[in-house]
């Protein structure tokens, strides 16, 4: 298990950025998997990851929370910083994403 990130309060008015803290686990090929993260001082376990995709400089991750939210998560493989690029509590009907619906 390796853990990334800031040991800063996203979200907080110290910090606008969006950098998070996030636990993986390293798979068969080295590839890493968010397998928990958190948002200040609250935990969000990953129940589901949705999709996965690549560019040049970033890993980016389309994930279930415990919390029933959905999650986009990138990482900078660079700088090996996380950070939350979307999110949905789904409590919305309307707004919710429209492949990440639970069966």
């Amino acid at each position: 298990m390796t853990i990334h990130g800031q040991d800063r309060n996203p979200g907080t008015e110290e910090d606008h950025t969006g950098l998070i803290r996030v636990e993986c686990y390293a798979g068969q090929r080295a590839a890493e998997s968010p397998r928990r993260f958190f948002l200040g001082r609250r935990e969000v376990k990953v129940t589901e990851i949705i999709d996965r995709w690549l560019d040049p400089d970033y890993s980016y991750f389309k994930l279930r929370g415990d919390d029933a939210g959905i999650y986009i998560l990138r990482h900078d493989r660079t700088t090996d910083t996380w950070e939350m690029t979307l999110y949905d509590s789904g409590t919305h009907e309307g707004s919710r994403l429209s492949t990440t619906r639970e069966a």
